[in-house]
């Protein structure tokens, strides 16, 4: 289930054919899902851009979470790697694993990972994510559909009081492509709003919130982390631009960005090609920046479309030391959009 299979639609753009970060051509997603047993849910997502290198920006709302290879990227405007995402404690593996895959084995890199707890569900700190399984998700990365829900580095992720996880987007701006990618662990339920209706207040405790009321006493205290790639001719200075965008998707749906959250945020543009040369002058392509605003709005909408996907796709699931957390209803939340103020 997503949102337009609901007849939710955000915005006035269009999405791309798949409505998914894939819809950016040669952009592919490669995911492991790792459920071993009552009390291991985790996994590991990977994002291959068309080419490497590309020039890259990102930004940081609140930043108690991980993003590798950051520095990097700010000094050189460069993404030099395939960019995964996983659970806290697993960053390392993922990280050693992408250098080790290199596909040039005299190619430098700085490996970009990302990360959101999972520890509600998950045996976070038996760190069972292993380089075998940040390995499967770069071979099996594609094109087409992106599995959304409980799956690779999402699986065992929250949001909003609901279970949580990975989420894409697409929209169409002029002649350019955006997509999104979202791992979404965060937010409180009484804030969660759609289309600026506050849905979270009206559903309410009809759906439970995850057991054992640990995280009523944590609300929010969870982390997102964003990826943006668009074929638009960018600069660095415009990538940084768009990657501050998402901020306010995550915004809109009632996001904070807390003290306890990790909110980071990542972009890319394929639009200028053959950037790996040392000896010659690049020729390159800008866009105005008079002409960024309906980029801007494309992240800004495909966030907020990524996140409800994450949630409409995930299922219920219970894991470690019998945590449970609860999906978001399709059909509740039909009907806190319809309902009267």
């Amino acid at each position: 289930m997503r949102a337009h299979d609901l007849g939710i639609r955000i915005g006035r753009l269009e999405p791309g054919a798949r409505d998914a970060i894939t819809d950016v051509d040669g952009v592919l997603v490669g995911q492991t899902t790792v459920v071993q047993g009552t009390d291991v849910r985790t996994g590991v997502t990977v994002v291959l851009p068309p080419e490497l290198p590309l020039f890259a920006g990102c930004h940081r709302l609140n930043g108690n979470g991980e993003l590798t290879g950051l520095e990097w990227v700010r000094e050189s405007g460069f993404l030099t790697s395939p960019i995964g995402i996983t659970n806290t404690f697993s960053v390392g593996v993922v990280r050693d694993a992408i250098a080790a895959e290199s596909a040039d084995d005299d190619a430098w890199s700085l490996p970009v990972v990302g990360e959101t707890y999972d520890g509600f569900l998950n045996d976070a700190k038996g760190q069972h994510v292993t380089a075998a399984h940040a390995k499967s998700a770069l071979s099996s990365a594609a094109s087409g559909p992106v599995a959304e829900g409980n799956v690779g580095g999402g699986t065992g992720m929250i949001c909003h009081g609901f279970k949580g996880g990975i989420g894409t987007a697409s929209r169409r701006a002029g002649d350019y492509v955006v997509g999104l990618l979202v791992q979404a662990n965060h937010g409180r339920r009484p804030r969660f709003r759609v289309s600026g209706v506050p849905v979270g207040e009206r559903i309410g405790d009809r759906i439970p919130l995850p057991s054992n009321g640990l995280l009523q006493s944590q609300a929010g205290a969870g982390s997102i982390i964003g990826i943006v790639a668009t074929d638009a001719p960018l600069l660095p200075h415009q990538c940084d631009r768009l990657a501050q965008r998402a901020g306010l998707g995550v915004a809109r749906m009632g996001g904070l960005g807390e003290n306890s959250s990790g909110d980071i945020f990542f972009a890319f543009a394929s639009g200028n090609r053959g950037l790996g040369g040392t000896e010659a002058a690049f020729e390159l392509s800008m866009l105005p920046n008079e002409q960024l605003d309906v980029l801007f709005e494309a992240v800004v909408d495909a966030t907020e479309e990524s996140i409800l996907n994450a949630l409409l796709a995930a299922e219920t699931m219970a894991g470690r030391a019998g945590h449970t957390a609860y999906a978001l209803e399709p059909e509740l939340l039909l009907q806190a959009l319809a309902t009267r103020a």
